[in-house]
């Protein structure tokens, strides 16, 4: 074994993909996520190096062995400059330097990135559960407390609104019969033990406020109407806190185009145009349709595809594979970006803003 470095490795460690450089005093790794990677070839085209190609079926590839991933880094011709890091839209790559995550072309200010556009005005936002449910890549953060609507286990409903609840009991309408204690388990009846000294029945009506729902069943049970409940809601919004999770956002803009209060702000980070000649699929295929990182291809009810642009952030998953010849067509125009727009990325944006079309490959 050559004692020369650097020394180069590429090595499956569980699903990842990890591309290894050593140096004398420094070990660089490139780490592929291949579960997240979806085959979009944006890597491929930013690579200043030419060291990425697409996998055996492009974004169809199966992504779990090292020979199948959906892209393929050859670990010597890799420079570990972490361009691609910063590109992937699908926060796929990782670079560590001696074990650390670093992107030092960043720190430099050597090079732009995007920019993210993901908010969400929590004064609008009611805590509702559809941006969470229709986010396609699981990019929102919920962190709203689980009641028992949906919940065996959950909270209390009425805990879920911050409220005020008034009790009274009116004491000379009252008689001490007790039903109120027996109907409700916020409400104990409590009496006095029972002597004939007096012959009268006497005790108080004690009330917890915490297992009260202001269900009102108290008032209209009580057959002397000495009951008052009144409960003041202070806020009807739900606690907690609904945001985006920014790296795992790919801005599809389905939460935001979704959100029934306007809330949530979220600008895509490529613009352009997309389209399909659904005349030339092969019969029964959907690759497209299977392989959509944003849900923005769905089948229609001949069997073909069609393609939602609003939904589409025009990453070129479904180009890769399409096993179709001139099918599918992606034609960026913009790239929102922040940061120095140098002559590195002036030459990856030329790449990313030339049409793509899907093509035959072989399989």
């Amino acid at each position: 074994m050559s004692n020369l470095f650097p020394k180069f490795s590429r090595r499956q460690d569980g699903v990842d993909v990890v591309m290894e450089q050593r140096l004398l005093q420094q070990t660089n790794r490139l780490i592929l996520h291949s579960e997240t990677c979806t085959g979009c070839g944006i890597c491929i085209e930013a690579c200043p190096e030419e060291a990425i190609t697409l996998g055996r079926l492009g974004g169809y590839g199966k992504g779990a062995v090292i020979d199948d991933a959906k892209v393929s880094i050859e670990s010597e011709k890799c420079s570990y400059c972490g361009v691609c890091v910063i590109m992937c839209p699908f926060n796929a790559l990782t670079l560590t330097i001696d074990e650390e995550e670093k992107l030092p072309i960043l720190e430099k200010e050597g090079f732009p990135e995007y920019d993210m556009v993901t908010t969400i005005d929590d004064e609008k936002c009611v805590r509702c559960t559809i941006c969470d449910e229709i986010c396609p890549r699981d990019a929102i953060d919920r962190d709203v407390p689980a009641y028992e609507g949906a919940d065996e286990e959950g909270l209390a409903r009425q805990s879920a609104l911050t409220a005020k609840t008034e009790f009274t009991v009116d004491d000379e309408k009252c008689n001490l019969c007790g039903i109120c204690g027996v109907v409700c388990p916020a409400i104990m009846v409590k009496h006095k033990p029972f002597t004939p000294e007096k012959g009268v029945i006497e005790g108080k009506v004690v009330w917890d406020e915490d297992l009260c729902d202001a269900c009102q069943v108290c008032v209209e049970a009580c057959p002397e109407e000495a009951i008052t409940v009144l409960r003041t809601v202070e806020s009807k919004k739900l606690p907690g806190k609904v945001t985006i999770v920014t790296e795992d956002c790919c801005t599809c803009t389905w939460c935001s185009k979704s959100c029934p209060e306007e809330a949530i702000t979220v600008e895509k980070i490529f613009e352009g145009d997309i389209s399909a000649d659904i005349t030339k699929c092969p019969p029964g295929c959907i690759i497209c349709f299977e392989v959509c990182p944003c849900n923005a291809i769905h089948v229609q009810d001949t069997g073909k595809i069609a393609i939602n642009s609003d939904f589409c952030m025009f990453c070129g998953t479904c180009v890769n594979a399409c096993p179709g010849e001139d099918i599918i067509v992606l034609k960026r125009s913009n790239i929102r970006i922040k940061g120095k727009e140098t002559d590195l990325f002036a030459k990856i944006k030329a790449k990313l803003l030339t049409p793509k079309v899907s093509q035959v490959r072989e399989a």
